[in-house]
């Protein structure tokens, strides 16, 4: 009976890991866009409008910032007073 048992199981050990090893890798990203004079499609995006928002937008929160920053520094001059 310990035979059987023992084949059994070492079928099944070897039926999983032969299967677990041998399942294929998922295909890789398409290749990058060639060259746009040659007529191909190119990679990435514009940057320009983004940017600008970005900028605008940074410089605003760090005019908050001083902003808030300048209102505290009062708020503790005017309780030491």
């Amino acid at each position: 009976m310990k035979p059987f048992i023992y084949r059994t199981l070492l079928l099944i050990y070897c039926s999983i890991f032969t299967a677990l090893f041998s399942l294929a890798d998922p295909p890789g990203p398409p290749p990058p866009g060639g060259d746009p004079s040659l007529g191909g499609t190119p990679v990435g995006a514009p940057i320009n409008d983004g940017l600008l928002i970005l900028l605008t937008l940074g410089i605003g929160y760090g005019l908050y910032k001083l902003y808030e920053m300048h209102q505290e520094s009062k708020e503790k001059k005017q309780q030491t007073i």
